[in-house]
């Protein structure tokens, strides 16, 4: 699996978030290519973010950077974990959100 961006490691960090719990990729809507964040697609990109919309919530676009599982959105967004190796994500990813998935309000 390729994944676009400034990557530092085999495990999906880039330059911009490297915590030990910063090992997904996502692929974005708009290019179906995996970057590990929206910094790094902002740089490498040549175009604006597309959001996925919540009917494409079953799509896989989440990469576990240390199993390679490709999980649903809606798996990633439930889940503080990888399901395959357990492996913890950064909750603190859920303040971008906004920027890769088009959220409902209630």
């Amino acid at each position: 699996m390729k994944i676009f961006g400034a990557i530092i490691d085999n495990e999906t960090r880039c330059v911009h978030y490297h915590t030990e719990k910063d090992i997904i990729a996502i692929k974005f809507a708009c290019c179906e290519r995996y970057y590990p964040c929206y910094k790094c697609h902002e740089e490498h990109a040549k175009h604006a973010i597309k959001r996925w919309q919540p009917s494409q919530f079953q799509i896989k676009a989440i990469l576990c950077g240390h199993c390679k599982e490709e999980l649903t959105i809606h798996t990633y967004m439930q889940s503080p974990s990888c399901p395959k190796c357990h492996a913890v994500f950064n909750d603190r990813c859920k303040n971008h959100y906004p920027i890769y998935f088009e959220l409902q309000t209630d």
